[in-house]
């Protein structure tokens, strides 16, 4: 916590979406920020399509809560990174529709009450071209994208650099050092050079996604692979993001189509892509948008997404005094990415006395060890 008159220095542990994001309102409040990142390319912010769908996704509980409240903050967060680093962010409030077979599988949908209800012919005239086995549909216009891969991440690289946040570039934690009575007192990495080191702190955050139990055994975070593509569509072909089951189609104002997702759940950390894994997002091309099979591929990809068992975050002080987490988004860390980093870097900025009691109901429901009594 902070003492009068010091400034105090924070260690971000992981260089992705979550990382930058914590990083940079850090920074905003004065912190002294280092992030120590492996290999950004390899995270979760850049397999994720952008979808800020609290309500699209279905999700119900604390994380649809969670959600929708970090979906207030976006507007405003996206403005700071905005100014911050000159850059755009990509946001579009384009909405999302989500086909259904049946009206009876619409009506049963968790979130079906907070979007339209759309029939036959309303959910055709939303999206130009669909399958017409979809009959019926609901559209979230208060859901929308941001375009993470291109220009979220590279726009909150440069807004850190502006307020000082410092890079440990290939630079590997390999270990949490401990004092005599368990707290934190810094990390052991290994720098791009290959030379070991230490580095003190009294305060890090975990944002290290999926590979985050390799670093704290006790945390429940399982890697879950994902596979992706984009296509190349005629700009203004889709005003719509489409969230099918298994399968959705987010447009960018290109007419660029990102394509996803892949949920491989036994596949490890192991790399690459699978002919499985691009026929299966083929195929769920083909059966929401028939026409979009004949657009050109432009890219192809994967990564590593961090899950927990109820696939909720990890977030709050974790099992080592010293140590915050913020991690185990799975699917939903670029909507999570707002009220995360506003969370954290609110925590650690200030002293304990003064964090609301919202955030303290929040970081309870979402603590670390909250699997105890089911796992």
């Amino acid at each position: 916590m902070t003492e009068a008159g010091h400034t105090p220095t924070v260690l971000v542990l992981g260089g992705g979406l979550m990382g930058l994001s914590i990083a940079h309102q850090l920074a905003r409040r004065g912190c002294d920020v280092h992030v120590i990142s492996r290999r950004r390319s390899e995270a979760a912010g850049f397999v994720a399509a952008g979808m800020l769908a609290p309500h699209a996704e279905g999700l119900s509980g604390p994380l649809l809560a969670l959600g929708r409240q970090s979906l207030s903050l976006i507007p405003r967060w996206v403005g700071q990174i905005e100014a911050d680093s000159g850059l755009s962010c990509g946001l579009r409030t384009s909405g999302i529709v989500v086909p259904f077979r049946t009206v009876k599988e619409r009506d049963a949908y968790p979130t079906a009450s907070l979007g339209q209800y759309l029939d036959a012919d309303q959910l055709a005239r939303e999206v130009d071209g669909l399958a017409p086995t979809w009959t019926a549909g609901l559209l979230f216009e208060q859901d929308g994208q941001i375009d993470n891969r291109r220009r979220l991440m590279r726009a909150l690289e440069r807004a850190c650099v502006s307020l000082g946040v410092q890079f440990l570039e290939g630079s590997e934690v390999q270990d949490l050092l401990k004092d005599s009575v368990g707290h934190l007192k810094g990390v052991m990495v290994q720098t791009a050079e290959g030379v070991i080191q230490d580095l003190p702190c009294h305060q890090a955050v975990l944002c290290s996604g999926a590979w985050s139990q390799q670093l704290v055994p006790q945390l429940p975070v399982t890697p879950v692979k994902g596979q992706m593509l984009s296509l190349q569509g005629p700009r203004d072909a889709l005003k719509r993001v489409i969230f099918g089951p298994g399968t959705y189609l987010v447009p960018r104002e290109d007419g660029l189509v990102v394509v996803g997702a892949t949920s491989e759940r036994n596949a490890g950390f192991r790399d690459g892509l699978t002919p499985d894994g691009q026929s299966q997002l083929q195929a769920g091309i083909a059966s929401l948008l028939p026409a979009a099979s004949q657009w050109p591929p432009m890219e192809r990809w994967w990564g590593f997404r961090p899950c927990t068992p109820d696939e909720g975050p990890l977030l709050g002080e974790g099992p080592i005094p010293g140590l915050w987490l913020a991690t185990g988004h799975h699917r939903n860390g670029v909507l999570l990415a707002a009220i995360t980093s506003q969370l954290i870097s609110a925590a650690l900025s200030t002293t304990n006395q003064t964090i609301s009691q919202q955030e303290k109901h929040l970081f309870g429901l979402f603590r670390w060890d909250r699997f105890k009594t089911t796992i």
